[in-house]
């Protein structure tokens, strides 16, 4: 266990002692066993509250922290994902790639199939294969996998050097 969890599993605990000693008066009560001296179950009965109450308290830091988390990341991906458009749009243009093949491009790189291509483009699986040929051509790569791989290395370049 890191350093970080030993908390929530301090809280966890505590909550499960709390809930055993609740239950555990439900049961005592129905079977009819006799009841602890009354201060001491006062006691145990305010130090099980101020239990799930501390727990309840470290929840909602715990549930901040990871919603401003939540936040960052998103905030990353939304950073990376316009990074690789740009990355796209860069290299769409060095390869003077006409807008027809620049959605080709696009459409094969998220990994749609020919078949599905042609049908969102509304042409015949010829004219795509014709363009994508000519896409592979023009950036000197022999399919799509190379062609993702040379946005995956700019990326991974990117990252390395920012």
């Amino acid at each position: 266990m890191n350093k970080g969890q030993w908390p929530v599993f301090a809280i966890v605990l505590v909550q499960l002692l709390c809930a055993i000693f609740f239950v555990s008066q439900i049961v005592t009560s129905v079977l009819g066993v006799a009841p602890l001296n009354w201060k001491f179950y006062e006691l145990i009965e305010i130090g099980a509250a101020l239990g799930l109450m501390l727990g309840v308290g470290f929840g909602w830091v715990v549930l901040r922290r990871t919603m401003a988390r939540n936040t960052i990341v998103e905030d990353q991906l939304r950073l990376a994902s316009g990074a690789f458009m740009d990355v796209l749009e860069e290299r769409f243009t060095a390869w003077a790639l006409t807008p027809a093949e620049r959605d080709v491009a696009l459409f094969a790189i998220k990994g749609m199939s020919t078949q599905e291509i042609a049908a969102l483009r509304e042409v015949s699986e010829g004219t795509i294969k014709a363009q994508t040929n000519a896409i592979y051509r023009k950036a000197d790569v022999s399919g799509r996998t190379q062609l993702l791989s040379l946005f995956i290395d700019d990326l991974m370049d990117a990252s390395s050097t920012g």
